[in-house]
């Protein structure tokens, strides 16, 4: 027997255009495979008269949002439309009325996720999110279903496009950082204003998402350490190739086995040039889960656009219109306050440059100063002769607090001319 679910539709900008089409062309597909006929019904709109990609049967658009997710007719919604109000009220509006709701908004799960989830779990329905990070890729629902019972120690990723563009442009052609960024402007990679992502908020966002699932405790956006790549320079990237690694941005979420602490960032990293993460180019996604009994497990592919981020939209509709033709939902439990370690608790390697007098007894002077702080130097080398030459050392693992006390001390130093960037890098 075929049930017919009637879709609310929350938006109808690239994610929710893309998603109309979609399920028009795929719905013959879907009802032969599942039973379930997916109808748009209503699609919520700011604007009715601009232009759309899609074309829409009359009577489908409205204004009125909330209209939506109260009329009994709805069996499902989708919210697209992003940030937190009205999302929240119209995202828990409909689940207290029995309406599984699908949402592809970061912003709104990575600060009030966990309340959401609640309300979903008390009113018996769904409440899905693989869009919300790495679009099309399906690690949301990896973490939720074949990952639940597995001891995840470490979750870490290119979990924003921009970004992996960018420095793609700046480590294959040389680029400059400035340049680099325009043409992800003018390619429509990057907005108008790119702060959200080239200073890792973005994938802030979806590492609170990331560590909350994964490690089954309440994390928000505000937990994560943010930093972004306006500052690396192409030399940066010379110095990181030269080494045998590729500066990437990182979103990583660890939880320690023993304590259960939870640490989240965002940063700049060298990958080892033989690590997977160190080939995904251009503005693909690349998740990176890290368990004690599975090993260890990739996840890549198109993390933005309109169609692939449609593609994990729709999936999760499937999966809740099935769910709610056998009144049944999926369960994410309940999430603990976990103890979030501050950035400056957390250990790394690290790769430190500065430029120095060339003269008797400086190089004891710098290191020196890594040894007051219990800093061990794995490698260093030498650039440049004198009067100034350049320094680069890469460390063994050590605290952050204890790094960024020696580069305090390394500032003060006479012979000390500039301190460079500090990369934090991961093993192979």
């Amino acid at each position: 027997m075929t049930r017919q679910i009637r879709l609310g539709v929350l938006g109808c900008g690239n994610v929710g255009a893309a998603l109309v089409k979609l399920v028009a062309e795929q719905a013959a597909s879907i009802e032969a495979r599942t039973g379930v006929r997916l109808e748009v019904a209503k699609v919520a709109v700011r604007n009715l008269s601009a232009p759309r990609e899609v074309e829409l049967p009359e009577g489908v658009l409205t204004r009125d949002s909330m209209a939506v997710v109260n009329d009994p007719t709805i069996d499902l919604v989708v919210e697209v439309i992003g940030g937190i109000e009205p999302a929240r009220e119209l995202i828990t509006t409909a689940l207290r009325n029995g309406k599984p709701v699908i949402t592809a908004n970061k912003e709104l799960l990575a600060n009030v996720g966990t309340e959401l989830y609640a309300v979903a779990e008390e009113a018996g329905v769904d409440l899905l999110f693989e869009a919300a990070v790495a679009g099309g890729i399906p690690v949301m629902r990896a973490l939720r279903e074949s990952l639940r019972g597995e001891p995840i120690t470490r979750v870490m990723g290119i979990i924003n496009g921009t970004t992996n563009f960018i420095l793609t442009k700046m480590t294959e052609e040389g680029t400059d950082y400035s340049a680099a960024l325009a043409e992800a402007q003018a390619l429509g990679f990057a907005e108008r204003d790119p702060t959200a992502d080239v200073e890792g908020f973005d994938a802030g966002a979806k590492a609170a998402i990331i560590a909350t699932i994964a490690f089954g405790s309440k994390v928000v956006a505000g937990d994560v350490y943010h930093e972004g790549i306006s500052r690396v320079s192409a030399h940066d990237i010379a110095m990181a190739t030269r080494l045998g690694y590729v500066v990437k941005l990182l979103g990583i979420a660890e939880a320690d086995p023993v304590t259960g602490d939870i640490a989240v960032r965002v940063h700049p990293t060298m990958v080892p040039a033989e690590h997977p993460l160190a080939s995904v180019r251009s503005s693909y996604n690349a998740v990176f889960v890290e368990g004690g009994a599975v090993g260890s497990l990739m996840f890549y592919g198109r993390g933005a656009g309109g169609a692939p981020t449609a593609s994990a939209v729709l999936g999760d509709v499937i999966d809740a219109a099935l769910n709610l033709t056998h009144g049944t939902h999926g369960s994410l439990g309940t999430f603990g306050r976990a103890n979030i370690l501050p950035i400056d608790e957390t250990s790394a390697e690290y790769l430190l440059s500065m430029d120095v007098a060339d003269r008797p007894g400086v190089l004891h002077a710098v290191t020196g100063v890594f040894a007051r702080h219990d800093v061990s130097i794995r490698a260093a080398e030498q650039e440049g002769n004198a009067p100034d030459a350049r320094l680069v050392f890469i460390t063994h693992v050590a605290k952050e607090s204890a790094m960024q006390a020696t580069v305090r001390e390394l500032r003060d130093l006479d012979v000390v001319r500039q301190v460079g960037s500090l990369l934090r890098v991961i093993g192979a």
